[in-house]
């Protein structure tokens, strides 16, 4: 049982090479959302509902809070733009990461 999460947990880690922030976000949360509606499934006998309400609610909580890391900003306006913007289109102002 331990090899197959080590193995499970090696090839989601494969998995997320590559990804976006939103998406790394949206797959950690729902396989952390999927064990642990697991678990709580299993209590009433209904472990795979659980698992999937969770992985659901898991993946879209997890897409929000992968987006929201996923920002840049203007130093000189203070506005947010998303990560694909270079430069402020209100003052010209090359954006920074949000930290």
């Amino acid at each position: 049982m331990k090899k197959i999460f080590i193995f499970i947990l090696l090839v989601s880690m494969l998995g997320f090479y590559g990804c976006t922030t939103t998406q790394k976000g949206a797959g950690v949360g729902a396989l952390g959302g999927a064990g642990l509606g697991a678990i709580i499934g299993h209590q009433s006998g209904h472990a795979a509902e659980g698992a999937a309400i969770g992985a659901a609610a898991g993946g879209l909580t997890g897409a929000l809070v992968g987006e929201q890391m996923d920002r840049k900003f203007c130093p000189t306006c203070g506005r947010n733009f998303p990560s694909d913007v270079e430069f402020c289109p209100y003052d010209g102002t090359e954006l920074q990461w949000k930290q």
